[in-house]
C-alpha cells in the first residue's frame, strides 16, 4: 500500500474561524510559514454574533482593524438588561480599565470570511474543505492526517507546532482524548435570525445588545443582538429541564418564551420570522489541558462557557494573540514556559467570567445588573469586564471576582 504523500510546513492552524484567523495572521506577520486547515467552505453560519470591545484590540494586532471598520457591521457601544419593567445598560466606552470602548455586532457568516480573507491577503495560506482525521504527537514533528473532502485524497502534514482553533469542532481535544466534562450544567439554547422591524421610537438601541431576563424564570434569559441590515439574531437560553413544558417545535417553543415577556413582546411586535429556529445543546465544554508537547489549544477548542455575556470570541482571540506570541517566541530559540506563560494566565480571565455567568444564573450578579443606586465608579468597573477586559488584575472585581461579588451582591440585594 502507497504511504501517505508528506508535507512539511512551520505552523499548522486548526480551523479559519476568528481565533485561527487571528493566529495565523500574527504569526505570518512575525515571518513565520502558516497552513490553515478548515473542514467547512466559507462563508458558514455561526453563531455569537455580538463581539466585545476587547476583540478589537486583537483584531487591529493581526492588520484587520481598517477592514473590519470598512466592513459596515453595526457598530456596538455597550449591553443593556431588561427584567419586568426594569431597565439598564452599560456603555462599554465609560469604564474603569483603559483600552477599546465600541466594537462590533456581525453576521458571523460575513466576519468570519472577512478575517480569514485577510489573513490570506497576508499571506496565509488556508485550505478549506479539508478534514484531520488523525494527530500524532509522538514523533519529533507532530504529524497530522488530512483528507481533502471533494476528493477523499489524504496526505500528511508535518511541522513543528499546531494551534487548534477548530471550536466546537474540538479536533485535537477529540483526537488525543483531552476533553473532559464541563463543571457547567446542561443548558439548552434555541435561536434565530429574524427581519426585526423594531420602531425607532420604542427606545430599543441598535448600538447595544440587549439581555432580558424572563419575568418570573430568573434562570431564563434572551438575547437580542441587532444588525446593520435591519435583521436581528434572536435566542433564549436556559437549563434543559425547562423546555420541557415547552412545544417541541423549535419556533413555536421560542416565540411562546417571548409571548411570556411582555417587554421583549412589545419590542419584537413587528417582526417577520423568516428563518427556522436551530439548537445547541450542552455546548459548555473543558479538556484536561490547554497545551501539550508541539499543540496548544484556542478559544472554544479548549473551554467554552455560556453565551451569556459574549464571551466566547474574546477569549478566542486573548489565546489566539497569547499563543502566536509563545510560538514566535519558541521558534526563534527561547524556552517557552507554555503552563505557566499560557494555560494559568488565560484561564485566570476565563475563571473571572466564569464568576459573573454563575453569578448570573444564580441571581447574584442581576441582583448587581439592575441594582438601581449603583455606585457609578463601581458600574465603570462592572462595564469593563462586560466590555471583555477580564484580564486587568487593578480592577478589584477582577483581581477578587468571587468575595467582591458576593459582599455586592448582599448590598444590592438589602432593601
Amino acid at each position: 500500500m502507497k504511504s501517505p504523500e508528506l508535507e512539511q510546513r512551520q505552523i499548522v492552524v486548526i480551523g479559519a474561524g476568528p481565533s485561527g484567523a487571528i493566529a495565523a495572521a500574527i504569526l505570518k506577520r512575525q515571518g513565520h510559514d502558516v497552513l490553515v486547515l478548515e473542514r467547512q467552505r466559507f462563508p458558514r453560519f455561526s453563531i455569537g454574533e455580538s463581539l466585545l470591545s476587547h476583540c478589537l484590540d486583537f483584531v487591529e494586532e493581526a492588520g484587520m482593524l481598517e477592514a473590519v471598520q470598512a466592513a459596515g457591521f453595526q457598530t456596538k457601544h455597550g449591553a443593556a438588561f431588561a427584567w419586568g419593567e426594569r431597565y439598564t445598560s452599560f456603555d462599554f466606552r465609560d469604564k474603569f480599565t483603559e483600552g477599546k470602548g465600541s466594537t462590533y455586532q456581525v453576521i458571523r457568516a460575513d466576519f468570519d470570511k472577512l478575517l480569514a480573507d485577510e489573513a490570506e491577503r497576508q499571506g496565509v495560506e488556508i485550505r478549506y474543505e479539508e478534514e484531520i482525521f488523525a494527530a500524532d504527537f509522538s514523533g519529533d514533528c507532530p504529524r497530522l492526517s488530512v483528507r481533502r473532502l471533494a476528493d477523499g485524497h489524504e496526505y500528511q502534514v508535518e511541522c513543528a507546532f499546531v494551534l487548534d482553533g477548530s471550536g466546537y469542532g474540538r479536533v485535537l481535544p477529540r483526537l488525543l482524548d483531552l476533553d473532559t466534562p464541563s463543571a457547567f450544567p446542561v443548558r439548552r439554547a434555541v435561536f434565530t435570525h429574524i427581519e426585526d422591524n423594531i420602531d425607532p421610537a420604542s427606545g430599543f438601541n441598535r448600538e447595544m445588545i440587549l439581555i432580558t431576563t424572563h419575568p418570573t424564570l430568573r434562570d431564563v434569559w434572551f438575547w437580542t443582538i441587532p444588525f446593520s441590515n435591519g435583521r436581528c439574531s434572536l435566542g433564549v437560553v436556559c437549563a434543559a429541564e425547562h423546555y420541557e413544558n415547552y412545544p417541541k417545535d423549535l419556533d413555536a417553543c421560542l416565540k411562546q418564551f417571548i409571548a411570556e415577556t411582555p417587554s421583549l413582546s412589545k419590542v419584537l411586535g413587528n417582526a417577520v420570522w423568516d428563518t427556522p429556529a436551530r439548537e445547541i445543546n450542552g455546548y459548555s465544554a473543558n479538556v484536561k489541558s490547554l497545551h501539550g508537547p508541539g499543540f496548544a489549544l484556542l478559544g472554544n477548542a479548549a473551554e467554552f462557557l455560556d453565551p451569556v455575556f459574549s464571551s466566547g470570541v474574546t477569549i478566542a482571540m486573548r489565546s489566539a494573540s497569547m499563543a502566536a506570541g509563545l510560538l514566535h517566541r519558541q521558534l526563534g530559540g527561547e524556552t517557552v514556559d507554555w503552563e505557566n506563560e499560557f494555560a494559568i494566565p488565560l484561564k485566570r480571565g476565563v475563571d473571572t467570567f466564569r464568576v459573573y455567568v454563575e453569578g448570573w444564573y444564580e441571581g447574584s450578579f442581576q441582583d448587581v445588573i439592575y441594582y438601581e443606586n449603583a455606585s457609578p465608579e463601581i458600574r465603570r468597573m462592572i462595564s469593563s469586564i462586560l466590555a471583555g477586559y477580564a484580564w486587568d488584575g487593578k480592577n478589584p472585581y477582577v483581581s477578587e471576582p468571587r468575595r467582591r461579588l458576593r459582599v455586592l451582591a448582599e448590598l444590592c440585594s438589602q432593601p
